[in-house]
């Protein structure tokens, strides 16, 4: 009762007609249904999150929310430990030809969805090819590109059925991959998200499926209450290596971080994800399990090809002089209280080929005077008028550091900066998606998969673009294309590094995103909660999270 009265007050979301139902809402004392007399309950773990911006479907989830809770439902041919280390899953073997041209994927026997459908080759390949079809409007179809028979399936109003050419399922459990050029990157790949199965169900509504997903990961969809919670219990019939050690995860809604710190201070939640801006300075002192260390998350804001005056040689210049007006030690420092590192690249830390010595970084050093000199080259091409805006969402926990970036724009190059708020990540992304978000806008980006291509590939490639992967910009180069396909025809990774690494200095040129820092894992948990961990993507293992009654 204390965590719904609670609840009521904190999170503005909240309907009183949704209150009965919270009532018997997942608690730390909460147990899973079904034990038996003679073994104890398994507890159910209460996590964080937001409304996701879509169905619960792979191939169309690009927000961090949705997958959150996706990777619970569904399984893949792979996934990876905390080190970024592949592990198989679906798949016992990867294996590349001699030119990494295509591969022959062993599936393990046995494999089924929640609902007992079986899991084969064709059951992969089938649903690759619903992903990869333009007609099916999927958010992912950019990764497939790297497969055969890609471009053939880019017509929207083209055969929703029509499967990719280089996809043979030779058995049950085989399945031959022809891809449409070398990629040593494929094995990695394949654990993103949009490469997770569907079953014969998805096909015949997918939106509907989106609502009641049926997958073949650690968990099962128990309830989805909008706006409210998302309820998981365990799936009996998986088998892999992800097997819940608890008696389900709830996640529960919020439309605030700082809401959500204070319910896991009140010990209403278990386990906060992401400590908000307004505590980072005081929640390591709480009585509370704390976390700070270096991730994966590469933070920046997007200026899109589309804006006015940001196109051409004008907006070359104004992205440069944008980026030097941004003190990002100064606000790593003061606001952030140094749960983040300057970028110096557009991949993170934790992830092969890093690097601080790329030729144009230099253009991210806090430079007043720079600023304004090339801000001035600009406004001799065209002059500036109007309001620069930065858009990102109140739910997110942002505002002190997005109102200090628009302080600093605003003072070293004495313009108007202002942020452009939406209430919602799920309302910020449909406005991104649907490309009439009219201003510049905050971007994370954590791969699925722990490769440079998955940073670099996804979010500036053009097969990225115009809606079909996270190149949100519309970023269009032939110059940085060319180079992330010499990096795809390496054979070996140490091999590719070196042309990513010249494909990020031509991103230095041109800047569809202006970089700001790396942000570090920061959560905290409840002292009840047991075998507290964090996986590849910096967030909690939630199948390992159990919680002491």
């Amino acid at each position: 009762m204390k965590k719904t009265v609670h609840r009521l007050i904190t999170r503005t979301a909240v309907a009183v007609l949704a209150a009965s139902s919270m009532l018997v809402s997942g608690c730390s004392s909460g147990t899973s249904s079904g034990a038996s007399a003679s073994a104890p309950a398994k507890s159910i773990v209460t996590v964080n999150n937001v409304e996701p911006a879509a169905g619960l479907i792979p191939s169309n989830t690009d927000d961090l929310a949705g997958w959150k809770v996706v990777t619970q439902l569904y399984e893949g041919l792979v996934t990876f430990d905390a080190a970024g280390k592949l592990i198989y899953a679906d798949a016992t073997s990867i294996t590349p030809n001699a030119d990494a041209s295509r591969y022959t994927i062993t599936l393990r026997s046995g494999l089924h969805f929640s609902d007992g459908e079986k899991i084969t080759a064709s059951t992969y390949a089938k649903s690759w090819s619903f992903a990869a079809n333009a007609a099916n409007g999927q958010l992912g179809a950019a990764i497939f590109s790297t497969i055969k028979g890609y471009d053939a399936l880019q017509d929207e109003n083209g055969d929703k059925n029509a499967q990719l050419s280089g996809l043979k399922a030779v058995n049950d459990t085989t399945l031959e991959v022809t891809l449409a050029a070398p990629d040593s990157s494929f094995p990695y790949k394949v654990g993103d998200v949009a490469f997770l199965p569907l079953p014969q169900s998805a096909y015949k509504n997918i939106d509907a499926f989106g609502e009641h997903p049926v997958g073949n990961g650690p968990y099962k969809l128990a309830s989805w209450s909008h706006d409210e919670e998302i309820k998981l219990v365990p799936n009996p019939k998986y088998t892999g290596p992800r097997k819940a050690k608890n008696g389900g995860v709830t996640y529960e809604l919020y439309t605030s971080l700082d809401a959500a710190y204070s319910d896991l201070l009140a010990g209403n939640l278990d386990v906060l994800d992401s400590i908000p801006s307004s505590a980072l300075k005081t929640y390591s002192r709480e009585q509370l399990q704390t976390v700070s260390k270096p991730g994966p998350g590469f933070k920046s804001f997007t200026i899109p090809q589309s804006m006015a005056h940001f196109s051409g040689k004008e907006g070359a210049l104004r992205r440069a002089a944008i980026a030097h007006a941004v003190d990002r030690e100064s606000i790593i420092k003061k606001v952030l209280y140094g749960t983040a590192t300057k970028a110096t690249d557009f991949t993170a830390p934790t992830i092969a080929g890093y690097s601080q010595i790329l030729s144009g970084a230099s253009v991210l050093d806090y430079d007043a005077q720079q600023a304004k000199k090339l801000w001035k080259q600009a406004d001799a091409i065209s002059p500036w008028e109007g309001t620069f805006r930065l858009a990102y969402s109140t739910d997110s926990g942002n505002k002190p550091w997005i109102d200090a970036i628009c302080n600093s724009i605003r003072n070293a190059l004495g313009i108007d900066a202002q942020p452009l708020i939406f209430s919602t990540s799920k309302e910020l992304s449909t406005a991104i998606h649907n490309r009439t978000v009219g201003a510049a806008f905050i971007q994370g980006l954590q791969s699925d998969y722990p490769h440079p291509e998955g940073y670099l590939v996804q979010a500036y490639d053009s097969a990225s673009a115009d809606g079909k992967g996270l190149n949100n910009g519309d970023y269009k180069s032939a110059a940085f294309d060319a180079l992330i396909d010499q990096a795809a025809r390496q054979t070996t990774l140490d091999g590719a590094i070196g042309y990513y690494h010249k494909a990020e200095e031509q991103l230095f040129q041109d800047l569809p995103v202006i970089p700001l820092w790396y942000t570090n894992v920061t959560a905290a948990a409840g002292k009840q909660v047991g075998s507290l961990s964090f996986n590849y993507m910096g967030l909690p293992d939630y199948y390992k999270l159990t919680v002491n009654n």
